[in-house]
């Protein structure tokens, strides 16, 4: 029975899991909106095959509303404008060789005029599949017709059925992203502890260069939940939850960058020393001991920006204050023993004091007071650029009030003209 049960448990986590997967809530989500589209298009519009309304349909639909929405308007505006450029060269020349050329090049020329961005393409192939047609009139204005169906479809499938919102995802890939950072700040360590063929430095040097690409994607998930937060009516404080994460990225590619220098000064300390080890063994183990402790700090950074603020956000900024202070400590003690042995042998002080100053940054990026005074930036920034956004509706919301002329009180609308012969 228990056997049954825990079945039972893992089977359910699993379609949680496949819930909240992004593949499968697009894939869900397009195909009913493709279909409602074809179903309505079949009893409004007059061809037999309907099938640029569920085209659109599936176009549109995307993983945000924020992007349904923007989506939406482009592609319509694309679609309206191939069929306007495809109507006027059939009333003007037909469908020849030549005019097919001046029609794709019209199409892309009108496209970039009109402003659909990335739709440009589309112009073109409204146009030429409407001219490819027989009866141009009819077959444009169907188009035109069934490629409304599947906006409106679209729009409404996310409106209908919020889309949900990805910072979960985008959490978990900054964590993700702190974590490998951490491992190679372990293995950096281990490797300074001892001797360094430069082999294995440069090793290092090119998993530190590596990250660049691991923040590429992160970036893309983070993009993705800042959409999901956008106009959706689940979240209330949208605008902070973009902040924290988007600082919070931030500051890691900020110490993936300090990573790769220090990397890099480690693989020309070993250049220098080989055969010799990098440090003598107290200063190796004092450095292996603070890059782990550093890397650790990194991760309850990474804790702290993807968490809620609740109690679990205060516990983990007191985490990631005593990690920052217990690294501190052994930075300190890292910089007499360079100190002392810089006094000894001063072949490579430069490159021992770039070691130092590269964990110092690292330190500095992560500090809490640093972190509090970038949000405070941000947020006072982002209040004021939509202060100004709602300043700008305000003043047009004016001018348009301004133009259409004052408003006749409405007790004075039904009351005769006064003419001199009444008074």
């Amino acid at each position: 029975m228990r056997d049954v049960r825990g079945a039972w448990a893992v089977a359910g986590a699993q379609l949680r899991k496949w819930h909240e997967e992004p593949v499968v809530v697009q894939s869900v989500r397009s195909a009913g909106a493709a279909t409602v589209a074809y179903v309505i298009a079949l009893r409004l519009s007059p061809e037999p095959a309907p099938l640029t309304a569920p085209l659109t349909a599936l176009l549109v639909v995307q993983v945000t509303l924020y992007a349904t929405l923007t989506t939406g308007i482009r592609r319509v505006n694309s679609v309206v404008a191939g069929v306007v450029v495809a109507i006027a060269f059939s009333v003007l020349v037909g469908l020849t060789w030549w005019s097919l050329a001046l029609l794709i090049l019209a199409s892309l020329a009108v496209g970039h005029l009109v402003r659909v961005s990335e739709f440009v393409p589309e112009v073109a192939i409204s146009a030429m599949l409407v001219l490819g047609v027989t009866r141009v009139g009819d077959t444009a204005w169907a188009r035109v017709l069934e490629t409304l169906i599947g906006a409106v479809v679209g729009l409404g499938c996310n409106l209908l059925f919020a889309p949900p919102v990805w910072v979960g995802a985008a959490g978990e890939s900054i964590e993700d992203l702190a974590r490998r950072v951490r491992q190679l700040m372990l293995r950096m360590g281990e490797e300074a502890a001892g001797r360094t063929p430069v082999e294995h430095a440069t090793a290092r040097l090119h998993e530190a260069r590596r990250l660049d690409h691991d923040i590429v994607q992160v970036d893309a998930a983070l993009r993705q939940a800042e959409d999901s937060l956008k106009l959706n009516p689940r979240v209330r404080e949208g605008l902070l939850h973009r902040i924290v994460l988007r600082t919070g990225l931030d500051t890691l590619e900020i110490c993936t960058v300090v990573l790769r220098v220090l990397a890099r000064t480690l693989t020309d300390l070993a250049k220098e020393r080989d055969p010799e080890p990098l440090f003598e063994p107290q200063v190796g183990a004092t450095l292996e001991q603070l890059l782990s402790e550093v890397g650790d700090a990194v991760v309850s950074f990474a804790v702290l920006v993807t968490t809620d603020i609740s109690q679990n956000a205060e516990s983990a900024e007191e985490r990631l204050a005593a990690e920052l202070s217990t690294a501190t400590a052994t930075r300190d003690k890292l910089a007499q023993l360079l100190l002392d042995e810089v006094q000894r042998d001063a072949r490579q002080w430069q490159l021992h004091g770039a070691v130092l100053t590269e964990i110092n940054r690292i330190l500095d990026e992560l500090d809490t007071e640093h972190r509090s005074r970038r949000l405070m930036e941000e947020l006072d920034r982002g209040t004021r650029e939509e202060r100004e956004r709602r300043d700008h509706l305000v003043r047009l919301r004016q001018r348009l009030r301004t133009l259409r002329g004052p408003r006749q009180p409405r007790s004075d609308r039904n009351r005769p003209p006064v003419s001199g012969r009444s008074l």
